[in-house]
């Protein structure tokens, strides 16, 4: 029997402007609104990981986290794009 690959938990807390339902995208795949993550977390293998949130009309959060059996924690804060 193979053994799975090493992950690590990464959860995301955001600020209180911004939107729950703005999207995450790991890798530059799409994974959740940011509420679900938030609630539920998701795991990451070891490595590198580029980590985006967006919603139009904010300017999106970008952040490379490197996974290395150590629980990620990242606050999200999208600000407004001014009109």
């Amino acid at each position: 029997m193979q053994a799975g690959r090493a992950a690590v938990s990464m959860r995301m807390k955001r600020t209180a402007e911004t939107p729950k339902d703005a999207s995450v995208y790991i890798d530059e795949e799409y994974v959740a609104p940011l509420y679900v993550v938030q609630s539920h977390g998701v795991r990451l293998p070891i490595g590198e990981h580029r980590i985006t949130v967006q919603k139009e009309g904010y300017f999106p959060y970008d952040e490379l986290v490197k996974a290395n059996r150590k629980n990620i924690f990242l606050e999200v804060e999208l600000a407004p794009v001014p009109d």
